[in-house]
């Protein structure tokens, strides 16, 4: 078992930053392979947004947040972290953390929901128009 505990969410103002946190947890972590951040609009389906090796440290990123989004990990805290820079209002949304025991290349296999196994409660992300 896994436990995904996400924070940092808030209310920023268009061109803004937010730093989001998911404190990472469980007996088994040791056997996570991949880490990634989702997020959600309601009424709209979950969407990728970036995910991260847990042991090798490589990133993917969506195309909406490239250049703007950084995830990183830091094992020292047990996190994983998203930075989210030059806000827009369309980035509006819950941010989800979850994570996976499954083996997994970098790329677009990090973007399939259905391959985490664990998931956060989420933390809401709102920037003003």
């Amino acid at each position: 078992q896994v436990q995904l505990a996400e924070s940092g969410g808030g209310l920023v103002e268009t061109g803004g930053s937010l730093s989001l946190s998911c404190s990472v947890s469980g007996r088994t972590l040791y056997l996570t392979t991949v880490m990634g951040w989702f997020r959600q609009v309601l009424g709209k389906e979950r969407e990728f947004v970036a995910g991260i090796g847990w042991k090798t440290g490589s990133t993917y990123y969506a195309d909406p947040v490239k250049d703007r989004f950084t995830i990183s990990r830091d094992f020292a805290k047990s996190t994983i972290d998203l930075q989210l820079d030059s806000l827009k209002p369309e980035d509006t949304a819950v941010y989800y953390c979850a994570s996976t025991f499954r083996p997994m290349s970098v790329g677009q296999a990090m973007a399939v929901e259905s391959l985490y196994d664990y998931w956060g409660q989420g933390t809401q992300v709102t920037v003003a128009s």
